[in-house]
């Protein structure tokens, strides 16, 4: 019997500069939020909690909502426990949402770009993908309450 070593990972568009991959137990759920503005909301209620957002594309990057289904999409974390926030989300803006199963020998390694919010970057079929620091984001997403 051989062993498996490969992780699963969801790629989410973040900006224009930054495809994050998540590993899947870090995903709580990809939220569809209906809305009349482009701009995502900063806060949203999911599963009776208030889940706080934390947008990166605000600057740059694609439109957040589809137009002519008046939604879009957010990614839902889950946090680290002992933090002030159980939950937090990011848009998923542009193209390019999947998951994949990642094998060592598929990835290839890369700098991380200056100005991404980043760990880690790799490239896969020819992307460059960035892994976030996830415990970052949280404190950064509790200290902008």
């Amino acid at each position: 019997m051989t062993q498996d070593t490969t992780t699963w990972c969801v790629f989410i568009p973040c900006c224009t500069e930054e495809t994050w991959a998540v590993p899947q137990q870090c995903l709580g759920e990809i939220v569809t939020v209906q809305s009349e503005s482009d701009a995502p909301p900063a806060e949203l209620d999911w599963r009776g909690q208030s889940v706080p957002v934390f947008d990166l594309g605000v600057a740059s990057g694609p439109a957040w909502r589809e137009p002519r289904r008046g939604s879009g999409l957010v990614a839902i974390f889950v946090g680290l426990k002992g933090e002030a926030c159980e939950y937090w989300g990011i848009p998923v803006r542009g193209k390019g949402l999947r998951m994949v199963s990642l094998a060592e020998e598929d990835v290839e390694d890369t700098p991380v770009p200056e100005g991404v919010n980043a760990r880690a970057a790799f490239k896969f079929e020819g992307e460059t993908y960035q892994v976030p620091d996830l415990e970052c984001f949280q404190k950064q997403v509790v200290a902008s309450r």
